[in-house]
């Protein structure tokens, strides 16, 4: 069992870590040329990419931490689960580099996305991870015996990493669906007594949290794919590890949504961008005439009831329908 002076020492050093790589960061990605046009603005604004290696750096050393207090303290810790869900961390974060790397629109088409971010599983479907008998909604509990360490696992890993990457573009708006993600999951666990993941659950609120401050708006600095992966995956890895997978899909609602949006946009021929269109006073119009993303909806929601639609309202809406959806979670499942 891990102090609470342990999990104090979990928050600060992911913190910690977090923040002085990405300080280091914001210095470096300009002078190696990894910047990015901030889209949503009228000037030609240039901001470092791929900040979420910060995220993966502090959440991991956070997370082996918390190992040690297992090993050092209890002296029997046997479990290797802890240890796949760093390795996925960092299989992700590196796939997420390597896009942001090659560059927007110039890396990883679509199919590749989605094939590449099967194997981050590996290391859940190694030590077969999570439990073959599942609840999901509307349908109840369902066996899957071999299918699901093999089969299931997998998938959930790569619908996770690529879902997370879909609601993106907006200052602030990644790193704060994470931690109202996490923060609400964190709550779950606790009310469920899933102890063990909270550390986890921890070091990722605390790193994100630190890249929030650097990338709400104006961001100085961008998540990059390099986050939405491995958030992603690192969410699935939770979820699949304490077995609460009616409740990981249901938070998800808001990226169901934004696949149902993304394909009627398909089905008129469009193929979309999140990006508003920025206007002379600084609000944004949406780029169609019909929502096809989340971030569409939120400016037609916006322009609707207050005229006029701003980037910051744009994100702090999203958020909010994300903790809607988060306490209708805990009211349901708890």
């Amino acid at each position: 069992m891990i102090p609470v002076i342990g999990f104090i020492s979990i928050i600060a050093v992911s913190s910690l870590i977090t923040y002085l790589f990405l300080s280091w960061w914001i210095k470096t990605a300009p002078m190696i040329g990894l910047v990015g046009k901030d889209l949503n603005k009228n000037e030609d604004r240039r901001v470092p990419e791929a900040g979420g290696l910060s995220v993966i750096m502090g959440a991991s050393f956070g997370i082996m931490l918390s190992i040690a207090y297992n090993v050092y303290l209890s002296n029997s810790f046997s479990d290797i689960t802890l240890l796949a869900i760093v390795s996925l961390l960092l299989l992700s974060g590196f796939l997420g580099f390597i896009d942001d790397v090659t560059g927007w629109k110039k890396g990883l088409s679509p199919v590749k996305r989605i094939l590449f971010t099967m194997p981050i599983a590996l290391p859940l479907v190694i030590i077969k991870s999570g439990y073959s008998v599942i609840d999901l909604p509307l349908v109840g509990p369902v066996d899957l015996g071999v299918l699901y360490p093999l089969v299931v696992v997998p998938i959930g890993v790569m619908g996770a990493s690529n879902a997370f990457n879909m609601i993106a573009g907006y200052n602030g708006l990644e790193a704060g669906q994470a931690l109202v993600i996490s923060l609400f999951t964190l709550a779950f666990c606790y009310i469920k007594g899933l102890f063990f993941l909270i550390p986890l659950l921890l070091s990722m609120i605390s790193a994100t949290l630190i890249l929030l401050l650097y990338n709400k708006y104006p961001a100085k600095v961008f998540p990059g794919n390099t986050f939405t992966y491995s958030f992603g995956a690192f969410y699935a890895a939770i979820v699949i590890t304490g077995n609460f997978e009616k409740f990981g899909i249901t938070m998800f609602s808001l990226y169901f949504l934004e696949l149902t949006l993304f394909l009627r946009g398909l089905l008129n021929g469009v193929y979309k961008e999140n990006f508003g269109i920025p206007q002379p006073d600084g609000s944004l119009s949406p780029p169609y005439e019909k929502a096809y993303s989340v971030t569409h909806l939120a400016i037609i929601t916006l322009r609707r009831l207050l005229g006029k639609a701003y980037e910051k309202q744009v994100t702090l809406l999203i958020i909010t329908w994300q903790a809607v959806i988060g306490t209708i979670c805990l009211l349901l499942y708890t």
